[in-house]
């Protein structure tokens, strides 16, 4: 059976085409190498075109919907919050191990607002926009992604 996933980048500078987005090629490759179908990142301003390529995402269907960016505190992060209002349950524990890990390096990771959880049966991560934050935040998926898939696919706790 395979699994689906996809990538949203929200990134104002990325989406106008000021430069290139470098987070959103990482998860794609990282997810292609977990045995994921997984397209090209969709990248989007800050702001409301966030909640739109969620609600799209989960329109079309995936296992696994991975976020990069926009989990800060500026005016325009809004994709916690835009994945907050999407989520039927919570996964805490997700983004506070993250925000711990990446303490270690840098206080600046606990400023990250970034969620994590279920809607419907779609497990939803947010990572931060920085490539050190996506290295972290892939490292902690790859060490859950297959039980938290598993548990939404009905399988037992065992």
């Amino acid at each position: 059976m395979s699994r689906r996933a996809a990538v949203i980048v929200t990134s104002t500078r990325a989406a106008r085409g000021v430069y290139n987005d470098e987070t959103g090629p990482v998860i794609v490759e990282w997810l292609r190498g977990h045995g994921f179908e997984v397209g090209q990142p969709t990248v989007v301003a800050d702001g409301p075109d966030v909640a739109d390529a969620l609600q799209g995402a989960l329109a079309v269907g995936c296992d696994l919907l991975v976020t990069t960016g926009g989990t800060g505190i500026g005016d325009g992060d809004v994709t916690a919050d835009a994945t907050s209002a999407v989520l039927d349950k919570t996964l805490p524990g997700f983004n506070e191990e993250l925000r711990r890990r990446g303490a270690a390096a840098t206080p600046y990771a606990l400023m990250s607002r970034g969620v994590a959880g279920v809607a419907g049966t779609t497990f939803i991560v947010n990572l931060p926009g920085s490539t050190g934050g996506v290295r972290d935040g892939l490292q902690l998926l790859g060490e859950v992604v297959d039980h938290v898939l598993d548990q939404l696919a009905g399988g037992t706790h065992g």
